[in-house]
């Protein structure tokens, strides 16, 4: 079901609790809300429609993606970026991301999976991640 956007800078700024099995239905949520934002937004995290849980969805190259419980356990290629955020107001915001990701997270079977993306999409699951983290740019 497509969910209402949080805009409530200091609910956002909270550390999400990690996702279960219980949460698969706020995994629905996030990525319908993902879906009919499309145009505006490569990337969501389950605070954005109100659920402190580390859940994440974004664009994979094209394909939607879910994450339950990301973490990045290594990155390379620093670099300085802007980035802009479906929640929060105003125009892009300066931050710091890394070319390449190695993401360790559970599938919504809940099972470990560990990945490594590069570029765009490596730039979209670090935004997502600082979200789940509390993290504004």
């Amino acid at each position: 079901m497509v969910k209402e956007l949080m805009h409530d800078p200091l609910f956002l700024g909270r550390k999400s609790a990690p996702a279960t099995g219980d949460d698969l239905q706020t995994a629905r949520d996030l990525l319908d809300t993902l879906a009919a934002h499309r145009e505006t937004c490569v990337g969501m995290a389950a605070n954005m429609i109100g659920q402190l849980k580390r859940i994440i969805a974004f664009d994979n190259e094209g394909t939607y993606m879910l994450m339950l419980n990301p973490e990045i356990v290594k990155q390379s290629g620093r670099y300085e970026t802007e980035e802009s955020c479906l929640s929060l107001l105003g125009g892009p915001r300066k931050t710091t991301r890394y070319q390449k990701i190695k993401v360790r997270y559970q599938t919504t079977e809940l099972q470990t999976r560990l990945k490594t993306f590069e570029g765009w999409t490596a730039q979209i699951i670090q935004h997502e991640i600082d979200h789940c983290n509390g993290i504004l740019i």
